[in-house]
């Protein structure tokens, strides 16, 4: 880790969690993108990049292990795969009551807390839903991708406040910055907040096709910021740039409504992404091998910022791996409560002087592929600068990261001794998770 300046860590900052939807390691400036995101790079300029954070491959499992800093394996209907709003099997799983959140934590040390954006942890029964899980409010999307223009799941409706369904026009990214930005204004002045803006950009929209009469995947940016983008010579790449752009903007808003309501000083801000990109639709992970639905680095390595100003010094760069489980531990520390929670998967974040310290913690991988991707479980795990990976097929891989981040050369012939300490060191993990306990069967929906 470089930083230019020593670090505080204070108690109960306000707190601003900004989730993207399938943004590639390759898809910022600061990360050497060729997208220009000067909001987003701002958080790398004042605050802190972190060059080896993970999440889940997708959308379900990592938004699990942010709220409640627990793999998904863990998780009692074991959302090892996206939910699927068009499932009937999946309105009966999800987040369940009695399995709390990061939110939970903060309520109890006098927070006020609000969900914007994409939840994807449960839409069909209550118990799923953000009010039973420590928010005082919920304005967003229960589904993993929308119409950008309608607010629909296709031809479903799927905006909600609270537990009811409202009808709003305009442009998903800006309706979500538009409603991030009045609560921010409602917050100003009270107590200490944790708003959770997680945006649908930059995935790709779920228009509802009327002569075939289903829904269909397409890039949905607004037409007139893709006159930004024109030197992007490869089509796709254009209409996925300009739907950065948006989400770009909407950053910036919530910079310029932190300093403007003078709540800047003292909130932690943090931008990250759910998983890796999506090649085939304009997104770009960079050096890194595969996308999302992966456990090559493409898929499972993504972009985070951080930023406090006063405790978190200017152009921090952080090596030391780090992931989305950490979140909860992070920030009910800041907040000064102890998480309730049976089991400590993640660690605290901050100060980040204590992270070179946990650089070799084991960090675990075992996900389930959708069904439309062929089902199977792959899993991994990293410990120090080496991975072990095996693929839905059974093949095992490992890799040295800190030589290979590029995942080019299997050192597996080389390694055969390490290749079998570390599966064995994921099977010991994998057996104490299921050992008391009688999971659901995995569901690949």
């Amino acid at each position: 880790m470089t930083s230019n300046a020593a670090e505080s860590v204070p108690s109960k900052p306000s707190i601003v969690f900004i989730l993207a939807d399938d943004l590639g390691w390759g898809d910022l400036g600061c990360y050497g993108g060729e997208i220009p995101t000067p909001h987003i790079d701002s958080l790398a300029r004042d605050g802190a990049r972190f060059t080896s954070y993970y999440t889940s491959s997708t959308c379900t499992p990592t938004r699990f292990s942010l709220l409640t800093g627990t793999y998904p394996n863990r998780s009692r209907d074991q959302l090892l795969a996206p939910l699927d709003y068009l499932d009937p099997r999946d309105d009966h799983r999800g987040l369940r009551a009695g399995e709390s959140t990061v939110a939970d934590d903060l309520k109890r040390a006098g927070y006020a807390t609000s969900v914007v954006g994409k939840w994807h942890v449960g839409f069909g029964e209550e118990q799923f839903r953000p009010l039973a899980h420590g928010f005082d409010r919920f304005f967003g999307y229960s589904a993993g991708a929308i119409d950008f223009y309608t607010s629909r799941y296709g031809r479903f409706p799927d905006l909600w406040r609270d537990n009811a369904r409202v009808e709003v026009s305009g442009y998903a990214t800006d309706v979500l910055s538009v409603d991030a930005v009045a609560q921010l204004t409602r917050f100003a002045g009270g107590a200490p907040f944790f708003l959770y803006l997680a945006h649908v950009a930059p995935h790709f929209g779920k228009p509802w096709d009327v002569r075939q009469q289903k829904a269909y995947n397409a890039i949905q940016p607004k037409p007139e910021m893709l006159a930004r983008f024109e030197h992007i010579a490869d089509p796709t790449r254009r209409l996925y740039a300009a739907t950065l752009g948006s989400l770009d903007e909407s950053v910036g808003e919530i910079l310029r409504t932190l300093r403007e309501l003078g709540l800047e000083q003292n909130t932690l801000v943090v931008f990250t992404s759910d998983n890796g990109g999506v090649l085939k639709l304009g997104g770009s992970n960079g050096p890194l091998r595969d996308q999302k639905g992966t456990l090559f680095e493409g898929g499972i390595r993504v972009p985070c910022l951080v930023r406090w100003p006063g405790h978190i010094a200017p152009g921090t760069v952080v090596d030391t791996p780090a992931h989305v489980v950490d979140w909860r531990a992070t920030l009910a520390r800041l907040a000064g409560v102890t998480p309730n929670v049976h089991h400590k998967d993640g660690i605290p974040l901050l100060p980040l002087t204590e992270l070179p310290s946990h650089a070799n913690r084991p960090l675990y991988w075992c996900e389930i592929a959708a069904e439309r991707d062929g089902g199977g479980e792959s899993r991994a795990l990293r410990v120090g600068a080496w991975k072990y990976l095996r693929a839905k097929n059974g093949q095992e891989s490992l890799f040295h990261l800190a030589a290979d981040s590029s995942e080019s050369t299997d050192r597996s012939p080389d390694e055969p001794a390490r290749l079998r300490e570390l599966r064995a060191q994921f099977e010991t993990w994998h057996r104490s998770i299921y050992a008391n306990a009688s999971p659901a069967p995995a569901k690949s929906p």
